[in-house]
């Protein structure tokens, strides 16, 4: 993997996974520190020997009654999320090392069967086995039969070749679209604002997400540290708006969070927060788009941020023209 992926003073990263002490784990939602703190979501509870996912609020409301010192109140984005103090950490879950560890050895069940065959054809279709990574349930080693493959791709650059890997790997047979059962199993997770038409006709272009051997695969992409920009500005919160724009530049559509440059003089950025408005619109395409303004404190500019919540709700992205 290149040197750039970890930064040696931070080393957290989206998508990773940290464990805490009391049983929890979280996803990591941020690249930087938050008052010295990891921003991230509540994702799992360990239950026995086992770990017990947990929804938005179910989560919200464990922290609150029982770890309120993981519920975090951020000045800078005017918005609660939560977070853990790195010295509360005892144990950090890195996609590349996990992915790294699963093909070493011999798959201990279906979905790792599946993996060991994916991780093959996409290498010979240009990827980089050395900026993939593995997470989700998989990250952690709580997959079942039903479970996705959620990989990570790291690097702006790298994951272009991975989406034209899985655009090649479907024309070929090596990978397949998403069938009925697995888009609409798809869109019940996403709770998206879209119709299900909506919905699937724009998961079908974006190229991050098929299917092998009945599996759904998902790639997201982590961006490199030389890639990455610090954000230190103060926002506020000034309301929701719903509008209608012409996306005048696409380059970090795919990026996490999502950036789409758009023709509104209010609000010029739309930035989504969640996968499912990812890779969303294209340059030149007219979109409408609902969520919560958010406003520089000192420069007065503001954005859209779709994904101000992580179930989105009433907030989305969605070509019209």
């Amino acid at each position: 993997m290149s040197d750039n992926i970890r930064d040696n003073v931070f080393s957290y990263l989206p998508k990773d996974f940290i464990e805490t002490k009391e049983g929890l784990i979280f996803a990591v939602v941020s690249y930087q520190p938050h008052d010295g703190k990891v921003a991230c979501f509540l994702r799992y509870v360990r239950n026995g020997n086992t770990w017990s996912k947990v929804n938005t609020e179910q989560a919200n409301k464990l922290l609150q009654d029982n770890y309120p010192y993981y519920y975090y109140k951020s000045a800078q984005f005017d918005a609660v999320f939560h977070a853990v103090a790195i010295k509360h950490i005892i144990e950090h879950h890195q996609p590349e090392q996990r992915l790294e560890a699963v093909l070493q050895r011999e798959p201990n069940d279906e979905v790792e069967r599946k993996l060991h065959r994916l991780i093959p054809i996409l290498v010979a279709l240009g990827v980089n086995r050395e900026s993939l990574g593995l997470t989700g349930s998989m990250l952690i080693n709580q997959q079942g039969p039903e479970s996705d493959i959620d990989l990570v791709v790291y690097g702006r650059d790298a994951f272009k070749v991975a989406r034209s890997a899985v655009e090649q790997g479907i024309a070929a047979g090596q990978l397949d679209l998403l069938d009925a059962a697995l888009m609409e199993d798809n869109f019940n997770r996403r709770l998206a604002e879209l119709s299900r038409e909506e919905f699937t006709w724009h998961e079908n272009r974006k190229f991050n997400k098929a299917a092998i051997e009945g599996c759904k695969f998902d790639i997201g992409m982590v961006n490199s540290t030389d890639e990455v920009t610090i954000d230190n500005e103060q926002y506020q919160k000034r309301g929701k708006r719903t509008f209608i724009a012409t996306v005048s530049n696409d380059d970090y559509a795919f990026d996490f969070p999502a950036v789409y440059t758009v023709d509104d003089e209010l609000t010029a950025e739309v930035i989504s927060y969640t996968h499912t408005y990812v890779g969303q619109a294209k340059k030149g395409e007219k979109i409408e788009v609902s969520g919560a303004i958010e406003c520089n404190v000192e420069t007065g500019k503001c954005r859209l941020i779709v994904g101000s919540t992580r179930e989105a709700q009433g907030e989305y992205i969605k070509v019209i023209e």
